[in-house]
């Protein structure tokens, strides 16, 4: 029988293109099912960016089949941690939540060279989160 997820994480930037996508992929490769993983974005685009999608091709993580997802009120409350990377004011606030703000620059528009340095950038955040989210343990099921 499979155990619950210990976190839930929500990944949030603009479009939920490039950043947000990288992010919720290396946690799921990273995390596998320990950690519920989303993404959205507050002006969510059309498609997830083409050099992004290589990016992470390169270090052997498909999500060519991934779309942008609008950000709402209801995956913000239903996550333990909110991870925000250039979104704004946009993203609600709900007690009990981790907000933390990665301050990552924006792949759109360039090519996967530009790419490269973003995703390795979140790559290590993301082992830095993984390692907190396991120090953590499972969340309490009392009050």
């Amino acid at each position: 029988m499979p155990s619950a997820p210990t976190a839930s994480v929500l990944f949030v930037c603009v479009h939920n293109a490039g950043r947000s996508q990288m992010a919720a992929a290396f946690l799921s490769h990273l995390a596998g099912d320990r950690v519920e993983v989303r993404s959205a974005g507050s002006l969510p685009g059309d498609r997830v960016n083409p050099a992004a999608v290589e990016a992470m091709r390169e270090v052997g993580i498909d999500i060519s089949d991934r779309q942008p997802k609008v950000l709402t009120p209801e995956a913000v409350q239903a996550s333990d941690y909110v991870i925000t990377m250039g979104c704004g004011d946009a993203c609600p606030v709900f007690p009990g939540r981790t907000y933390l703000d990665w301050a990552l620059e924006d792949p759109a528009g360039k090519g996967v060279e530009s790419v490269r340095p973003i995703r390795d950038a979140i790559r290590s955040r993301i082992e830095a989160l993984v390692a907190e989210i396991n120090a953590a343990g499972p969340p309490s099921t009392t009050d």
